[in-house]
């Protein structure tokens, strides 16, 4: 699945789906703390986890987002003399704060972003970015909102050949949240950063279905790009995962 046919089907969703299901719910807060872990024996020893904490917060004139993410993952293997090992083979953390100023007009925001991402085996071993500009709602019905937004920023960052990089981007993403029924929940988020040398985007694709009041199981499709990088490394980086939500 490429970013390309990701943002079409998030286009696609927004705009065609049938208008039926329950209201989207909006609080001054809304958070959410997800963790998901996967443990394997036998032939094929190892263990992966992923967390993320997902912070919204709706003022009258300030709508606020903060993201803390995690994911490692560990493999069991033998060395030449028999002995049995724990090698990290996957090892990124992740956090990013939005500061959005609401405008005269209905939905329509100026914002501020700042990200950093530690990526111990990725192309970037540290990726930091800031951005600036203008945030616009395109659709608000009772159980969809689909928004897009477009802006400068500066990006710095380390490669994983240990050279170090920086200069001014261009941001564009889109995001959309569609309320299915009661029980259900899609998202699709995209953001690419195109710079003088390296385009940087990162997708993801979601399906949340409440267990109860406060708990609901997550799948999720995620995609990191960079058009640039070294030979030893793959452009993009994907990642199928299937959590537990707590939202509170």
């Amino acid at each position: 699945m490429t970013l390309r046919s990701v943002l079409i089907l998030a286009m696609a969703l927004g705009h065609g789906a049938a208008f039926g299901a329950d209201t989207i719910e909006e609080r001054t807060w809304n958070t959410s703390a997800e963790l998901g872990a996967i443990t394997t024996s036998g032939n094929t020893t190892g263990t992966s986890v992923t967390g993320k904490i997902d912070a919204r917060q709706e003022l009258e004139d300030w709508s606020n987002q903060y993201i803390l993410s995690g994911f490692f993952k560990e493999d069991q293997t033998q060395t030449n003399n028999g002995n049995k090992k724990y090698v990290r083979s996957a090892e990124r953390f992740a956090l990013s704060a939005r500061a959005a100023y609401k405008l005269m007009e209905e939905g329509e925001r100026l914002f501020v972003l700042g990200s950093h991402v530690d990526d111990r085996f990725g192309a970037y071993s540290r990726y930091s970015s800031v951005s600036v500009g203008r945030a616009k709602r395109l659709l608000k019905s009772d159980d969809k909102i689909v928004e897009v937004e477009l802006g400068p920023g500066y990006f710095s960052g380390v490669r994983a050949t240990g050279e170090e990089e920086d200069g001014v981007t261009v941001r564009g993403a889109a995001n959309m949240r569609w309320q299915i029924s009661d029980a259900a929940l899609f998202t699709q988020t995209v953001a690419v950063e195109r710079g003088t040398s390296n385009t940087h985007s990162v997708a993801e694709t979601a399906l949340q279905a409440k267990i109860n009041g406060t708990m609901q199981m997550k799948a999720a499709f995620s995609a990191r790009n960079d058009s640039n990088v070294p030979v030893e490394k793959k452009n993009t980086d994907t990642q199928t995962s299937l959590t537990l939500v707590y939202s509170f």
